[in-house]
């Protein structure tokens, strides 16, 4: 008895106030501008953490009724609701919490008010502003102006340099706020912000939902390893190249946890592909629905769909789901060897259902070809795909320039605004097989550690560059690709 008891241990739930949910991620501030309420749900379909209400000169009624509306919407999708200044407002709408400005009210008065199992975040500008904050009993602090932003006049910009001053002095989550983007979000996060405050960058893109997304990604540059998580879509290779096994190697390797959905069970080798045994619709359904119920999965990365089914299937069950998940789509349509891997009436299909979902597009030049009907044959006109495979829907477009057979081994990246051109070594090589699979899951790989865009494709082009020129003899045709030798290169 005396051993029993002794190994009995009292279990005292926190006060409610204890129980506050962290601010952290992405901080979402609501802008004047029109179809506001649709713009916030893409928006929090990407993944924002908070959402500040700040209204300006609207009537208390309006501003309730809009309020709540978007209450309810942070409630369905696990967002904190915070309101900007107004105290009464706050009470009103009985939301999460409230941001305060220098000279609004204090801490203190909030409590007061609102309880003490709200969150109140005060805006600083310096340090001892900062220190003063957490003293009067803050829950978190806003930070800025890290750049120049159109939405304030912005007297004091400490910038990234201050909140590095101040990351170390004070114990609360840090907001960055002022002129963050994606595009320089990195620096902000690197610097030390738990948390990025967002408007225009977010609700001015043409897809919140994307924009959202991007943002959220970066904030896994900090976490420990295996660092985000990709779950690939594809067929099985049984010579172990491509397709799902070259996948789940190439995120393995390269620091992300991978999961994986079959959607075609192929016997091939180097040489070709002898058969192909097509899995049902359903259950490449229940496989992607089972890892997505239970796994941390940022990334979505498909390869060989095989059938019109499986595009259609695929394409309405990720436009069902609340969250968004970025798609890198592979789209693959024929082996090394020759075997058509894509049923032929498929391409249509996925043109309509599944392109129009991409994050990133990776083809090639037969594929971009197919899909677009015309012949590629140089940079100009690869330039001229990418733009228009981009109007077919995909947000950002990769194509691979390999099939050029001339030069370097040149890339084209289009975001929607800007051309990126990625060059690298040719190597006149026939071990290429899983060069496709490789590259796009490396750059799901990466883009689920924490880096944007444009840097993951750089760093999945140098990975695939050099799996390519480490390639050692294997089989009787195209051979394998050496990823473990590539990935440590990576590491370096």
């Amino acid at each position: 008895m005396p051993e029993k008891s002794a190994s009995l241990r009292l279990v005292v739930s926190p006060p409610k106030a204890l129980r506050k949910r962290s601010i952290c991620g992405v901080y979402l501030i609501t802008d004047q501008q029109e179809n506001l309420y649709e713009r916030v749900a893409q928006a929090l379909r990407g993944g924002v953490t908070v959402l500040q209400y700040r209204p300006k000169d609207r009537p208390f009624e309006q501003c309730c009724s809009e309020g709540s509306r978007l209450k309810e919407l942070c409630v369905r999708y696990g967002t904190l609701f915070i309101v900007n200044d107004d105290l009464q407002l706050a009470h009103a709408l009985d939301a999460d919490g409230v941001h305060l400005g220098q000279d609004d009210a204090s801490p203190h008065q909030a409590r007061e008010l609102l309880g003490p199992d709200k969150i109140i975040g005060i805006s600083t500008h310096n340090l001892a502003e900062a220190q003063q904050a957490e003293a009067d009993g803050a829950d978190y602090l806003g930070f800025g102006a890290m750049y120049p932003t159109d939405s304030k006049a912005v007297i004091h910009i400490p910038g990234t340099t201050g909140l590095s001053t101040i990351r170390d002095k004070v114990r609360l989550p840090i907001v960055a706020i002022g002129g963050i983007s994606p595009a320089n979000a990195c620096r902000v996060i690197d610097a030390g912000a738990d948390s990025v405050a967002v408007i225009s960058s977010v609700l001015s893109a043409p897809r919140p939902e994307v924009a959202a997304t991007e943002l959220r990604l970066l904030f896994n540059r900090h976490t420990p390893f295996p660092r985000g998580g990709v779950l690939t879509i594809a067929g099985s290779d049984s010579g172990g190249g491509a397709g799902i096994q070259a996948d789940l190697k190439t995120i393995t390797l390269l620091g992300s946890f991978a999961a994986s959905a079959i959607t075609a069970l192929t016997a091939q080798n180097t040489r070709g592909v002898k058969s192909i045994h097509g899995i049902p619709p359903s259950f490449v359904r229940d496989q992607v629905d089972t890892v997505l119920s239970d796994l941390p999965i940022d990334i979505i990365k498909t390869g060989m769909l095989h059938t019109p089914a499986i595009i259609s299937l695929l394409g309405e069950y990720l436009q069902e789901q609340s969250r968004y998940y970025p798609l890198v789509i592979d789209p693959v349509m024929v082996a090394k060897g020759g075997a058509s891997l894509l049923e032929l009436d498929a391409v249509a299909v996925f043109q309509e259902s599944l392109l129009p979902l991409a994050y990133l597009l990776t083809p090639n030049l037969p594929e971009a070809e197919r899909l677009l009907n015309c012949r590629i044959q140089s940079e100009a006109a690869m330039e001229q795909a990418v733009r228009q495979l981009h109007a077919m829907g995909a947000a950002n477009v990769l194509l691979k320039g390999g099939h050029l057979n001339s030069g370097d081994a040149v890339d084209i990246l289009f975001d929607g605004q800007n051309i990126h051109r990625f060059s690298s070594e040719r190597f006149f090589t026939s071990a290429t097989h899983g060069t496709g699979c490789s590259f796009a899951s490396a750059i799901a790989a990466f883009l689920a550690q924490g880096e944007p865009l444009k840097e993951a494709v750089d760093r999945a082009k140098q990975f695939i560059t050099n799996a390519i020129r480490l390639a050692r003899p294997m089989g009787k045709g195209h051979g394998p690709i050496n990823h473990y030798l590539a990935a440590k290169e990576s590491e370096q």
